[in-house]
């Protein structure tokens, strides 16, 4: 790739959208291009998941979000009590 854009391009050209990887010595950079990637988990400098962050994919990679909170969801119920 030549730039940043076409980078970026090529990360989200694929159905799939598990995770991506950043490598950079720029903090302000990572964190841009991150927010741009479409994968459920960015990995930015080697960075490795922490207990309780939500794992899944974005597009054609998964069906929702294991783990934290985002993984209880999918085994709860919700009900609304209406009273007088």
């Amino acid at each position: 790739f030549d730039d940043e854009d076409e980078a970026i391009a090529i990360a989200n050209d694929t159905p799939y959208g598990l995770a991506a990887f950043v490598q950079t010595g720029d903090a302000a950079r990572a964190e841009r291009v991150a927010a741009r990637l479409r994968a459920g988990a960015v990995h930015i400098n080697g960075g490795v998941y922490q207990y309780g962050s939500p794992f899944g994919g974005y597009k054609q990679s998964g069906v929702g979000r294991e783990g934290g909170i985002w993984g209880l969801e999918d085994y709860q119920e919700k009900k609304v009590l209406h009273f007088p």
